[in-house]
């Protein structure tokens, strides 16, 4: 049936994604990136806020300032599209003084309904990229420094750099990275601990096999390993602050 065979290239597309972080020198159409985020918008919003710009930055000046400050130079600098995500209540602000009201925008509720609202829409963009034969890879490194970027950009209070996003036709090719088994992230009625230490062992082998053999940047390593490394230890601390800077105090 057409219906199963557009449900399976849906699914093999999914299951499918890898990070790029090597491009093909070819453009891509103000056409084509401006259809592929209104596709994006198409995305759950909370409420319907919206709450979610994106910069694009073709400056070649502005591109090099967030390479660097984002410690993502190579990548960026390659790559034909650079994309910043940024969660966005400054457009709230508008339309309630409109209405004659004032934005309570300072909650905690609000920051994640942004937050979150960003997340689905950036991954509505992904998914219509990566239909359209375009790879990505998302840029956390931007949180490196969000008040320098953010000042490259000249973001305004109530909106603040989330992730940005290097976009282009790949030119490299890299194993899908094995995911947590279901069984791990599934629960049923309530929440089941004790499954963990077995699942987990397992997981760990599967992973350190996969980073021993893949294509590029192998190493000696395993999930419960990376992920010791990489939260043992307190990660941009600055956050804190700058959030409130840009007005967002957990009311």
């Amino acid at each position: 049936m057409k219906f199963n065979n557009e449900l399976n290239e849906t699914i093999s597309l999914l299951q499918s994604h890898t990070s790029i972080r090597k491009y093909k020198n070819e453009k891509i159409t103000d056409e084509t990136l401006k259809e592929l985020l209104y596709t994006a918008q198409h995305a759950a919003t909370s409420h319907f806020v919206q709450a979610y710009s994106v910069i694009h930055v073709t400056d070649q000046d502005k591109k090099e300032k967030i390479a660097k400050l984002s410690k993502n130079e190579p990548q960026i600098l390659s790559a034909p599209v650079l994309l910043l995500f940024c969660a966005d209540m400054k457009r709230l602000e508008y339309a309630c003084k409109k209405q004659g009201t004032t934005i309570d925008h300072d909650t905690a509720e609000n920051f994640i309904v942004a937050c979150v609202d960003t997340a689905l829409f950036a991954q509505n963009f992904v998914v219509a990229a990566e239909a359209s034969g375009y790879g990505i890879c998302y840029i956390g490194g931007v949180r490196n420094a969000p008040e320098e970027i953010s000042n490259v950009v000249e973001l305004p209070d109530k909106t603040f750099p989330l992730f940005g996003m290097t976009v282009g036709v790949p030119d490299d090719n890299q194993w899908v990275k094995p995911r947590l088994p279901v069984e791990a992230i599934l629960h049923e009625n309530t929440y089941d601990a004790n499954k963990y230490e077995t699942l987990i062992d397992e997981y760990d082998q599967e992973l350190a096999t996969y980073y021993r053999n893949r294509l590029s940047n192998n190493k000696d390593m395993n999930w419960s390993k990376g992920m010791s490394d990489f939260l043992s230890k307190p990660r941009r601390p600055h956050m804190k602050d700058f959030i409130a800077t840009k007005g967002f105090h957990f009311k």
